[in-house]
């Protein structure tokens, strides 16, 4: 089996998988799914020559759920712990939407542990508008409805919260029937406040702080986020944008052109700064 645990340090389980040889990846998923998500670019990755570990935010997947510990330095200190006990050297960071914060955050935090950071459906630094960040929803009432829908009815929400951000229309059944799946592994307790952390969190300040390569990975018809913020990160920060014919899932809706990209933001130096 692939499939192991950290302890953190205030004694939560971290469930990853960790496949393969060579230069270490990173992968952190998004809100209320896992690394499951994750798993056509696992063997990707794997068979081209990386070590791929695909970890479980805290609260979902196969990680505990304790009650507290989702604010954004959480989850990061997190992803910290899984690369110094794994002894990961050097680490690719490949974040999806709430993963994408979390890998900005770590590759500022940490440099030493990371050598180039890709955000797919995350522009790394906010998911809704700020005061430094003017793009995407107000985050106030949309947090609000969205929290008040967990509430009332969980399960119709959850359904409606992975299957929405498709480009066009709905996915095919078995691929909402699999989301939805996984989505319900995560907690109401845990959903509603790692959603709180994706919707609130900024940190633009970052931006100034990163010495890495990065690559965006985008749909260019993602409800979820903004394509004109994740353009001006690009103009910020001098990195590699790759818009794919797509919504909030590209690695599901374009599988062969985001391997592609994937692996060109792996290769690249593009993004790096002076």
């Amino acid at each position: 089996m692939n499939h192991f645990h950290v302890l953190t340090r205030d004694g939560v389980r971290i469930a990853f998988h960790d496949v393969g040889d060579g230069p270490g990846v990173l992968l952190i998923h998004g809100w209320s799914l896992s690394g499951e998500v994750w798993d056509r670019q696992i063997r990707v990755l794997a068979e081209s020559g990386h070590r791929v570990v695909a970890m479980d935010l805290r609260g979902h997947g196969n990680s505990d759920a304790p009650r507290a510990g989702y604010h954004i330095d959480s989850l990061c200190d997190d992803a910290i712990e899984v690369i110094d006990q794994r002894a990961l050297d050097r680490v690719a960071l490949v974040g999806w939407s709430l993963g994408g914060l979390v890998a900005m955050r770590l590759a500022c935090r940490r440099p030493d542990l990371a050598r180039s950071l890709v955000l797919v459906a995350s522009n790394g630094v906010a998911s809704a508008r700020h005061e430094t960040f003017p793009f995407g929803v107000p985050p106030e009432g949309t947090l609000e409805a969205m929290l008040a829908a967990e509430h009332a009815d969980r399960i119709s929400f959850r359904r409606k919260a992975v299957g929405d951000p498709f480009k066009g229309s709905d996915p095919e059944p078995s691929v909402l029937d699999w989301l939805h799946r996984i989505s319900l592994q995560t907690p109401s307790w845990a959903a509603g406040a790692a959603l709180r952390t994706l919707m609130t969190t900024e940190q633009v300040d970052l931006l100034d702080r990163l010495s890495l390569p990065v690559t965006q990975i985008v749909g260019d018809a993602d409800p979820a986020l903004s394509v004109r913020g994740a353009r001006w990160v690009r103009d910020r920060l001098g990195g590699e944008l790759v818009e794919l014919d797509a919504g909030h899932y590209p690695m599901l809706e374009c599988p062969d052109e985001f391997d592609e990209a994937l692996l060109a933001g792996l290769r690249t130096g593009a993004g790096l700064r002076s």
